[in-house]
């Protein structure tokens, strides 16, 4: 009897953290890069507006990026990857999410301090 509940009790914490790591899910610098990555045209200005695969990719991103750690991944990979191409017109990217009816519960800055996102 007690051998069954020594290997209920394994179990049960097995499926605890397999649900904890699958609810932990973090985001990535690739997932931010393939999001934003339609929406390149317009901070580059070749597109007058964000395209629907933009603001379809800023929505998933938004929704994808539900705690304070998860933001300020996303932050740092948009400043950085704003740092690195040429051309990008900061302001064009700031409008993204208004244009996408997207709330951002941080500035689309290069001067943002990432680390103090909640």
């Amino acid at each position: 009897m007690a051998r069954r509940v020594a290997l209920a009790a394994v179990v049960a914490v097995l499926a605890a953290l397999v649900v904890a790591e699958t609810a932990s899910a973090a985001v990535t610098c690739g997932d931010v890069t393939s999001a934003i990555a339609p929406c390149l045209s317009y901070v580059m200005g070749r597109a007058g507006a964000p395209s629907a695969s933009c603001c379809g990719g800023v929505k998933s991103l938004s929704s994808k990026a539900s705690t304070a750690g998860d933001r300020r991944t996303a932050c740092s990979c948009l400043k950085n990857m704003a740092g690195s191409l040429k051309g990008v017109n900061m302001g064009s990217a700031a409008t993204i999410p208004s244009k996408c009816g997207v709330a951002v519960n941080f500035p689309i800055s290069t001067s943002v301090d990432c680390s103090s996102i909640n």
